[in-house]
């Protein structure tokens, strides 16, 4: 696991958005937060990117969902959606 952490922190994707305009984007900390999560500061990974563990939490119900077809799975993914999406939003600007 350590080699795959220190793969991870050695190839950070950088974001285009922050280097052709100067500001963050919506998906700026993704990364970072991920890592953080892999290396089990689950506290820390939430303060960077509060959306990461509910987003990884909807794939592996979207996953569920595909394979064992809920009766009412798409209504709950579009609830993942809306909550991650308010999630999002509100760290975005919360960051200005």
């Amino acid at each position: 696991m350590k080699e795959i952490i220190s793969f991870l922190e050695s190839n950070i994707l950088q974001c285009p958005t922050k280097q052709l305009i100067g500001i963050d984007c919506l998906g700026c900390g993704l990364q970072r937060s991920f890592i953080l999560l892999l290396k089990g500061n689950i506290k820390a990974s939430f303060l960077m990117y509060p959306a990461l563990i509910p987003m990884i939490c909807m794939m592996i119900y979207l996953i569920a969902h595909l394979v064992f077809n809920f009766k009412n799975g798409a209504k709950t993914l579009t609830y993942f959606y809306i909550l991650n999406s308010i999630l999002i939003i509100a760290h975005y600007f919360i960051k200005f």
